[in-house]
């Protein structure tokens, strides 16, 4: 049986294999020709190590999802559990498709710091499956937010990159990634709407997660408005995204401290 007691061997695992992909991938020397052979070996290594460290956690996740006989979504730490997997995805697909040596180390820090976070704090992880939850409206809301924060998390990283001048291309890889996240946090916004509606017989209540996730949101439509139309410097507009982020962690977990949200049904400690 598949339980939090043993996720240490499994977020040691997959740390070790991301970190073990990162350092392959920086090990490619810049001076190499992309179709050289020892550039080729370098890059399949380092991507299936990558491949290696995302199943892991998969592995982690399907067990669990048995074990509780329910999806693990519920919890701080069952979200950042499916936030590390997924950082490690989008770092994966983003090294695969731009070919950035230096994100699999950014992804692979970024998913420890949560791993290790879920390690240090078991006790978050008893709870129990409220009936407001068991909806066919809960998975596909949680893994879509979840999945468009690891995206944008991406696009984060692009933008650290290009404000300190950081390779050349890094905003048009950007702007794909917060194309997409930006579309999955849409849908996340209206299934949870919708899932609102069902349970609670309103699609909106300017909840504080509610509200912070339309911050969110209007933050990377800002930046995509901005990118279209050609307007703001590069620096201005990685640092929206440096904000946008920072929006973002609010809406997933800052929100918890807040005086103002400790009624929210979004509190995750509830």
């Amino acid at each position: 049986m598949v339980t939090w007691d043993i996720f240490i061997w499994f977020a040691s695992a997959a740390i070790a294999f991301a970190f073990a992909a990162a350092v392959v991938s920086l090990c490619a020397n810049d001076h190499w020709s992309a179709s050289s052979l020892r550039y080729r070996r370098f890059r399949r290594i380092s991507i299936f190590l990558s491949v290696v460290s995302v199943a892991v956690l998969a592995a982690f996740i399907a067990g669990l999802w048995v074990s509780l006989e329910r999806p693990p979504l519920r919890t701080m730490g069952e979200t950042r559990l499916w936030y590390s997997f997924f950082a490690l995805a989008a770092g994966l697909l983003t090294y695969v498709r731009w070919r950035y040596r230096w994100i699999l180390s950014f992804s692979a820090v970024l998913a420890s710091v949560f791993m290790i976070l879920n390690v240090l704090r078991p006790e978050i992880h008893d709870q129990t499956l409220m009936p407001a939850l068991q909806s066919g409206w809960f998975i596909p809301h949680v893994t879509v937010y979840m999945f468009s924060y690891s995206l944008l998390g991406c696009a984060f990283l692009l933008a650290l990159a290009g404000l300190f001048g950081k390779g050349k291309d890094v905003m048009s890889a950007a702007d794909t990634l917060v194309y997409l996240g930006t579309a999955f946090l849409t849908f996340g916004m209206l299934s949870g709407a919708l899932w609102a509606k069902e349970a609670w017989g309103h699609y909106w209540a300017w909840d504080p997660k509610e509200t912070w996730a339309l911050i969110t949101w209007l933050c990377y439509v800002l930046y995509i408005h901005l990118r279209v139309m050609g307007r703001g410097s590069k620096a201005a507009q990685c640092l929206l995204l440096i904000f946008a982020f920072a929006c973002l962690q609010m809406c997933w977990w800052g929100i918890n401290y807040l005086p103002a949200a400790q009624d929210s049904i979004h509190i995750y400690n509830r």
